[in-house]
């Protein structure tokens, strides 16, 4: 998403009636437990304002250490807001401001002191769409280990950057062009040279928002089959719009509504025995 998208949420004043006037007749307290067992990142009473609308409410989430989260929930509802909480991305939406904690390692990410730049080679993103540079396929993934220092020469260079498009799966697929500009991937292989890019200066956590939308069926199944290998490195959450890829791809998933965490737990559990009524009615089709 970006910044035009985030400005362009529904949030206008009956969206707020809405919140309001729905917790009369369902309360929207979450339901299941939010906490993991050795969490890698913790939300904690997260509150996300555009200007005087309020966009996330009083979220309380873990993201566990090697798993995967889906969050999930109609168009709207806040999950890629909350998500971009997590390195703080929207800090660079005007007029966004986010309240609460967000912790990694037990620090307040939102801390004066943390430099977000640095943040985000810890908590990686692979966006929506596609976002190669317009460079080498190479340069594409050697970007960041330059900016941060990560290298001292150029065979180290070289390792990280194959060692990252082989964990990608890409790396059979384009060693032979290397220098050839990233652009002229497949939409597939694009999105699997931006995780490449990602997980080049070794992150802790990587956000992905609707990273498949944009793919079609075999180069979805394969970015799936590539979710399931990096999250035993990593820590992953995952937006969705497609129920079908959080069941397949996640462990827990966090089904949102109207900017409330509705409802969290296991990911088979939310799917054939969900405890709250809006997650039935969403995963039932009934509305969404």
């Amino acid at each position: 998403m970006d910044t035009t998208e985030a400005l362009d949420m529904p949030i206008p004043d009956q969206l707020e009636e809405t919140v309001i006037s729905g917790k009369k007749d369902i309360d929207l307290t979450t339901v299941g437990d939010y906490t993991t067992e050795n969490p890698r990142m913790k939300i904690r009473d997260v509150n996300v304002f555009y200007g005087a609308k309020q966009a996330v409410f009083d979220v309380n989430l873990d993201i566990g250490s090697n798993s995967v989260v889906s969050m999930i929930g109609p168009s709207g509802c806040g999950k890629t807001t909350l998500l971009r909480c997590l390195n703080r991305m929207n800090d660079t939406i005007d007029g966004c401001r986010v309240e609460g904690r967000v912790e990694m390692d037990g620090k307040n990410v939102y801390a004066r002191k943390v430099d977000p730049v640095l943040l985000r080679a810890r908590v990686g993103m692979v966006f929506q769409k596609p976002n190669p540079f317009p460079k080498s396929i190479f340069d594409n993934v050697a970007y960041g280990p330059r900016i941060h220092g990560l290298v001292r020469d150029r065979t180290d260079l070289e390792e990280i950057v194959h060692t990252s498009l082989e964990r990608a799966g890409l790396l059979d697929e384009v060693k032979d062009r290397l220098d050839q500009p990233g652009t002229g991937l497949s939409g597939g292989q694009q999105q699997r040279l931006c995780i490449a890019r990602a997980i080049a200066v070794s992150p802790e956590v990587i956000l992905m928002d609707e990273p498949c939308s944009a793919l079609d069926p075999i180069a979805t199944a394969r970015i799936e089959e590539l979710i399931g290998e990096l999250r035993k490195n990593f820590s992953i959450a995952i937006v969705t719009h497609s129920m079908q890829q959080a069941a397949r791809v996640s462990q827990r998933t966090a089904y949102f509504h109207l900017g409330y965490l509705v409802e969290v737990g296991p990911t088979k559990d939310i799917f054939t025995m969900p405890k709250h009524q809006l997650t039935e009615e969403y995963i039932t089709g009934r509305f969404g």
